[in-house]
């Protein structure tokens, strides 16, 4: 196993953490056993696309990799199927089989962006229906026993349910029942999440010690969070995803609130903590424009993904379309009838009804000129543009 140095290991262990279970100082002595240890991250099949949340969590499972150890991914295509309550006001629709199976076919082609699944130290993907499919009534009545109906009810999200009379169905329960049972199926040394997913990776914890009289450790991650703490992703409908060309990816972070420059540098960038602390001071003093740090932020993210090349490109073009606004040479290609489709079949709005939302609060332009009309129709050469940086041409 590669042998760490204490700023190296100090780096791992602080840089976008949140908070260690048990404790740092147990993980380090576990470190220091000089074993080869295992760490799991999971992620559900809910979209066809992983993105930079997942890349805070991937990243530092790289670097676990990196240091010589056993990186699991993990895809949870049978917990997908029950739905992660987590963080949810109401009841998540529930996925079939078949929609989970679409979703997750190109996770290991996206996470291969951060992880190496060869070499000599390859990351492994596990499908957990390996083997929560198999469990028995039994096993799951023996699994449920450790858990009490008032651990559960303690959530946040269940607790504003219950003050909502939202219902709150018995299968929810049942969500970080088996996504804890991942833990004893993987005999992992450890788990690694976002934060928002502590109380899941606990269970699994729990679940260790209770099953297999093991201290399991867990790596609870920031989210990468606007300055209201609502977290960047699918849900929120502002994600970038990691198949994001550079422009795109460029200009999404370049949109981003001043208030995420920082906690961005240090989530998703290898940028020195000490560049870090310069630019933070920057900006805490106007000394540095926030448009120059998110630019080199948005430069960092984009090269990490597709090199420092393509970054400086997505930079000019970013410049030639939003701050020279010109048209850009180069556009997306779409079939469609009218503005509406166009948006939506270029993948410019998340749904049919964000593209409503879009063209009735004057986000939409034709042509150069704002329309606001949900049935406007548009025709072959037509240039659709969305906002100030996203554009299509009709075809």
């Amino acid at each position: 196993m590669a042998t760490e140095t204490v700023s190296n290991l100090d780096e791992f262990l602080t840089r976008g953490v949140e908070k260690i279970f048990p404790s740092e100082d147990f993980l380090r002595a576990r470190l220091a056993e000089g074993k080869r240890l295992t760490l799991y991250l999971g992620i559900d099949a809910t979209g066809p696309s992983l993105h930079l949340g997942h890349a805070i969590t991937l990243r530092k499972l790289r670097r676990w990799q990196e240091m010589g150890h056993r990186a699991v991914l993990l895809v949870g295509d049978f917990t997908s199927m029950i739905g992660d309550p987590t963080d949810k006001t109401a009841t998540r629709r529930r996925l079939t089989r078949e929609e989970v199976l679409e979703n997750a076919k190109n996770y290991k082609q996206q996470a291969s962006k951060i992880l190496s699944f060869d070499g000599e130290n390859p990351a492994e993907l596990r499908f957990n229906s390996e083997w929560l499919s198999k469990l028995t009534l039994t096993e799951i009545v023996d699994l449920a026993s450790h858990f009490t109906v008032q651990q559960m009810l303690e959530r946040d999200m269940f607790e504003r349910r219950m003050q909502e009379a939202k219902p709150i169905y018995l299968h929810e329960f049942l969500y970080p029942l088996m996504q804890g049972y991942d833990s004893v199926a993987l005999d992992t040394d450890g788990e690694i999440g976002g934060n928002d997913q502590t109380f899941n990776m606990l269970a699994g914890r729990d679940l260790m010690k209770d099953l297999k009289g093991m201290e399991k450790f867990v790596i609870g991650m920031e989210l990468l969070t606007d300055p209201t703490g609502k977290k960047m992703g699918k849900s929120e409908g502002n994600m970038i995803t990691l198949g994001d060309a550079p422009e795109d990816m460029y200009g999404k972070v370049m949109s981003w609130p001043d208030g995420m420059i920082v906690s961005g540098f240090e989530i998703l960038t290898d940028v020195p903590r000490d560049e870090l602390r310069t630019i933070s001071r920057g900006l805490s003093s106007e000394t540095l424009n926030p448009r120059d740090a998110k630019d080199r932020l948005a430069r960092e993210i984009v090269a990490f993904f597709h090199g420092r090349e393509a970054a400086d490109a997505a930079a000019e073009s970013f410049v030639k379309t939003f701050r020279q606004h010109e048209t850009p040479d180069e556009m997306p290609e779409v079939a469609a009838s009218t503005v509406l489709d166009a948006l939506v079949g270029a993948a410019l709005c998340a749904s049919r009804g964000d593209a409503r939302r879009q063209i009735e609060q004057g986000g939409v332009k034709v042509n150069g000129t704002v329309v606001k009309d949900i049935e406007a129709a548009a025709k072959p050469g037509d240039v659709i543009q969305k906002g100030k940086r996203f554009f299509v041409r009709v075809i």
